[in-house]
Order: C-alpha cells, then sequence, then structure tokens
C-alpha cells in the first residue's frame, strides 16, 4: 500500500463486535449495526484533518479534532495538540465498506 485507500477518507463507526485478535474493525456510519449504547468513530479527511470520536457523557459521541500524518507504509500517526493522546495505526485493510487497523503505539 504506497498510497493511503481512497476509501479511508469518511467516518468510520467500530464495529466492535467484529475485532479479532489486536485488529479493531470499523464500518460506514451508514452501516446497519446491532443495537448499541453508543460507539466510538473516527473520520478521516484528505487533507490531513481526523476528527476522533471517543464516547462521552451519556454514550453520546464527542468530536476532538486532530491531523493524520504517514508514517510509513500502511502507518499513520494521529496528533491531537494534548487533547486525546497521540497514537499510531497500522492499516490492516481498507475498502469502502471496512476499515480494519491495528494500535501500535
Amino acid at each position: 500500500m504506497r498510497e493511503l485507500p481512497s476509501g479511508l477518507f469518511r467516518s468510520w463507526l467500530h464495529s466492535y463486535e467484529e475485532d479479532h485478535e489486536d485488529v479493531r474493525v470499523y464500518r460506514p456510519d451508514d452501516f446497519p449495526f446491532p443495537p448499541a449504547r453508543g460507539r466510538r468513530g473516527m473520520e478521516f479527511a484528505p487533507d490531513g484533518a481526523v476528527v476522533d470520536h471517543p464516547l462521552g457523557r451519556g454514550d453520546a459521541p464527542e468530536a476532538v479534532p486532530g491531523r493524520w500524518r504517514v508514517v510509513s507504509d500502511r502507518h499513520l500517526a494521529l496528533s491531537f495538540a494534548g487533547a486525546r493522546p497521540d497514537r499510531e495505526l497500522e492499516i490492516v485493510h481498507c475498502d469502502e465498506r471496512v476499515l480494519q487497523v491495528r494500535r501500535l503505539v
């Protein structure tokens, strides 16, 4: 994966029911998820912007803006200027239907 997949640039919600081993699975926000109290999510934009959606009060998602950058092939560094811990992700698989990532840091 020399270039980031174009399917990455959208809003994703955590499909925790599909997680396996150390891989977290995300689906587009219009996916027919089973009922849940709340779902974390992420949004990626081609210009390097990222919005993290952790769960807040009452399981409602919050919005924490940040930036992403390519570290190396399939690895992204996410930074949130101290609002959330920075982290690094490996893109295991991404297409328009599913995003699978492994958290590295």
